[in-house]
């Protein structure tokens, strides 16, 4: 008997024949057939609860033979203990280590057909001009290959992680700029339901007043034209009547119905415009939202909301409060960010580390708007900070501390306080508008009209003032600028990205 038979027959007396593995705890029946004590205890279990109590209590049937054996006479193996355990360490040789043909070991690896053979198919005219190798050479020269392909392949996973982290960012980023987006147009569409609301309160107001005022000089008209009318049925009547009389009758007392008759005078109510003052127009509606936006037309009525436009010469920059990095213009109108850093004095009022510069003027109430040219610049930042802010943050500038920006990188554009998508045609010339009493801040792209961004409404405190930043070093300013037409154009156009006002306005 060969290695590979023996080994075989070993497997073979150390395997249970009812889990088909090696044996645990084996036990020996009556009979002299070995099982594993769990198997042969679950078998008789299973087949006590199929065949209820059986005729001799305690005999079960051996799973091989079917020779019937008492529970109680099985006895533990400790020879066949130390077989299976051995057996256990020791598989031998598997089938897939033998040739299919030749059933001997597969000793050699066949370099030209890339397959392990055994001594036998060396020999064999199929494989006799192939360069054959042993096994383990084989092995080596594989495992090299198989390391390189690991480490290929592992760079490759690594890549691709890399690339699966930048996506899933990528999309939780667009997720969040979506729910930033959601969150400002119902916000927007909040503020537009509120003043709709209160322009329809105070058109009912207005309604209510008017009729209060007109209705009860109308009632009284009637009321008089009623009586007179009875008065005039009742003369009538008594005429009919006299006439129809005998010519005595008809005369007597004639003069006092004549008389009578002469007395009778129309009285005219008085005269009530009838025409309403109050009336529900469209073009009301827009005004209504054009205030509501801050903006002015050329249609609108002249009182106390019309916004102020700050622009150059109403709005100049703060030196005392300039980063050391930036350069302003000797007008105070336009800072760039340069290369050097100039020798200037420290103090509270300077942002350092920040590249950022205030706008002298205070900003403590009613509604303001300027414009500020940007150009092809890469990077710029905007808005208004606390007069009170610290200067001297090293971290993000966010609303908590003072700060509302809105920030332009890379072609994106992001507040502290949310995230948004990225812009198609960035703006070359940004409009901030801010009502101070309302909370609201917003920015516009003065060269098409369009909302970048509007902060949700906050109650503002203190006085606040215009920030600028070009955060990036670049030969293009930024400036301060005189809005086109008034409050911009630009700004004015966007009265019409609303479907509604598009329509409407004159």
């Amino acid at each position: 008997m060969d290695a590979v038979e023996l080994s075989r027959k070993l497997q073979e007396e150390a395997t249970c024949s009812i889990c088909l593995d090696y044996f645990t705890d084996p036990v020996m029946t009556s009979c002299g057939h070995n099982f594993c004590r769990e198997c042969i205890r679950l078998t008789w279990e299973k087949a006590k609860g199929k065949k209820g109590r059986r005729k001799r209590r305690g005999v079960f049937p051996c799973p091989e033979c079917r020779e019937l054996s008492p529970q109680r006479t099985l006895r533990p193996n400790r020879l066949l203990t130390k077989v299976a355990e051995m057996a256990r360490q020791h598989p031998g040789i598997q089938s897939r280590d033998l040739c299919q043909v030749h059933q001997e070991v597969l000793k050699l690896f066949c370099e030209d057909d890339q397959s392990p053979i055994c001594v036998v198919c060396r020999e064999s005219q199929e494989h006799r001009p192939h360069r054959v190798v042993p096994v383990e050479e084989a092995v080596k020269e594989h495992k090299l290959k198989l390391e390189g392909d690991m480490g290929h392949l592992r760079e490759e996973m690594a890549k691709t992680e890399k690339l699966q982290t930048r996506e899933q960012q990528a999309l939780a980023e667009w997720q969040k700029m979506v729910e930033s987006q959601r969150q400002n147009v119902r916000a927007e569409f909040e503020r537009l339901r509120r003043l709709l609301a209160e322009e329809e309160q105070r058109l009912l107001q207005r309604l209510e007043e008017e009729e209060l005022e007109v209705l009860p000089p109308l009632q009284e008209s009637a009321v008089r034209l009623g009586q007179q009318s009875a008065q005039l049925a009742d003369l009538v009547a008594e005429l009919e009547g006299r006439c129809q009389l005998p010519a005595l009758g008809l005369l007597q007392d004639i003069m006092d119905t004549l008389r009578r008759v002469q007395e009778v005078k129309l009285q005219p109510p008085k005269v009530v415009p009838m025409e309403m003052r109050t009336v529900c127009r469209v073009p009301g509606l827009v005004e209504a939202l054009q205030r509501f936006r801050g903006r002015l037309h050329a249609g609108w009525r002249k009182g106390p909301e019309v916004t102020t436009a700050l622009s150059a010469g109403d709005i100049t920059l703060d030196p005392d409060t300039a980063n050391p990095e930036l350069v302003l213009s000797e007008d105070m109108q336009s800072v760039r960010r340069g290369d050097l850093r100039q020798p200037l004095p420290d103090s509270p009022e300077r942002f350092d580390p920040g590249p950022c510069v205030l706008g002298r003027e205070p900003l403590s109430s009613g509604r303001h708007y300027w414009e500020v040219e940007v150009g092809e610049r890469a990077s710029w930042a905007l808005g208004v900070c606390r007069e009170n802010a610290n200067r001297k943050e090293k971290g993000e500038l966010f609303a908590g501390n003072g700060f509302w920006i809105l920030v332009f990188l890379g072609g994106f554009y992001n507040s502290s306080e949310r995230a948004f998508a990225p812009l198609r045609d960035p703006p070359r010339r940004v409009g901030i508008f801010l009502d101070y009493e309302a909370g609201h801040l917003a920015f516009y792209s003065a060269t098409d009209g369009s909302l970048l961004y509007a902060f949700p409404e906050t109650p503002f405190s203190g006085t606040l003032r215009a920030l600028f930043s070009p955060l990036s070093s670049s030969p293009t300013p930024m400036t301060i600028c005189r809005p086109k037409g008034g409050l911009g154009d630009g700004l004015a156009s966007h009265m019409g990205h609303c479907g509604l006002l598009q329509n409407v306005l004159p």
